[in-house]
């Protein structure tokens, strides 16, 4: 029997809970092709679920809510072996094993084959996080051609300096906040300190309030995002940095007459895999430039997170098998 090594979260709990083990590689079935794995981004979400936060996830269970990698042995006509892939949600390391590994068993549906030359760890880093800052900017209906500005709250996150380099493609004015001084310098344009309270300089920055706010720290600001944005303007909530509900919300007393709310979740990624592809062949072109702040070897997959949950990381954060 063949074996692999995976990081296993054993149980809910602190980053210590996720182990090295020796697991026997996953046997190919009708539906689903096994993957080798080359890079998995880590994800906010994952810390959740470790610590107990998802419900329906039982353990012990090998997390990771996305990778890429190269098909090993396929079971679809369209993802010939030596296929490169990338691979985000759709209960990936939730309802069965994930990214933390050597090899994943996955849904035939889930795998998006993609053309690149992109280093192992540059690629790893792209996936969930352009697909969901493109994502996001769709809902907000920011495209090619689109004139305005954009807030973005919750800047120094992966998704918040993705969705920056997207905006900035498309030549749109971008201010983004951060509530850690020492990260802004990873933000290009206006840069906005958050504490908690009112957005020191927005309004002397924008007196109108932004066309569009993008808020990736959700609970916490939603609210206050609402009564940023210009009237007749759209907030959409992508993120939960600040956790998932927002607590006594009454519609029609917060949401201001003729001001949009949206949202986007990872789940939706429709065409996903032509966006993707555009996504890496313009960072190929070194027309988005990724913020990749620290690769991990498995091995080191709980330093990896008590450095995700410590909130050190500015962008992306990727294991490597």
């Amino acid at each position: 029997m063949k074996t692999m090594r995976a990081a296993v979260c054993v149980r809910a709990g602190g980053p210590d809970v996720l182990e090295i083990h020796e697991v026997p590689i996953p046997a190919v079935r009708e539906g689903w092709s096994l993957v080798r794995i080359t890079g998995a981004g880590l994800n906010r979400s994952e810390l959740r679920t470790r610590q107990g936060h998802s419900p329906a996830v039982r353990f012990p269970r090998v997390l990771g809510i996305e990778c890429t990698g190269i098909v090993a042995a396929a079971t679809d006509p369209r993802l010939p072996e030596g296929t490169t892939v990338a691979a985000v949600m759709g209960e990936m390391g939730r309802a069965f094993d994930g990214g933390y590994a050597e090899y994943a068993l996955l849904p035939n549906p889930l795998l998006m084959p993609v053309t690149t030359t992109l280093a192992p760890e540059v690629f790893a880093a792209l996936p969930e996080t352009y697909l969901t800052a493109q994502g996001a900017l769709d809902a907000l209906g920011i495209g090619p051609g689109s004139t305005g500005r954009l807030l973005i709250r919750g800047g120094t996150s992966s998704v918040g300096l993705a969705a920056a380099a997207i905006a900035n493609g498309h030549g749109l004015e971008v201010a983004a906040t951060t509530r850690r001084p020492a990260k802004a310098r990873a933000l290009t344009g206006h840069v906005l300190l958050d504490d908690g309270g009112p957005l020191t300089g927005l309004p002397q920055l924008w007196p109108g309030g932004p066309d569009w706010v993008l808020d990736l720290v959700g609970a916490r600001t939603a609210v206050d995002s609402l009564r940023r944005v210009r009237r007749g303007g759209t907030v959409c909530v992508a993120g939960s940095l600040s956790g998932w509900l927002v607590p006594d919300f009454e519609p029609i007393a917060k949401i201001p007459s003729g001001t949009k709310l949206t949202a986007f979740h990872s789940n939706d990624h429709a065409g996903a895999t032509d966006v993707l592809q555009r996504i890496v062949t313009e960072v190929e072109a070194g027309t988005y430039r990724p913020h990749l702040d620290r690769v991990f070897p498995l091995d080191d997959i709980a330093d990896a997170h008590r450095y995700m949950e410590d909130d050190q990381a500015t962008g992306k954060l990727v294991v490597l098998p």
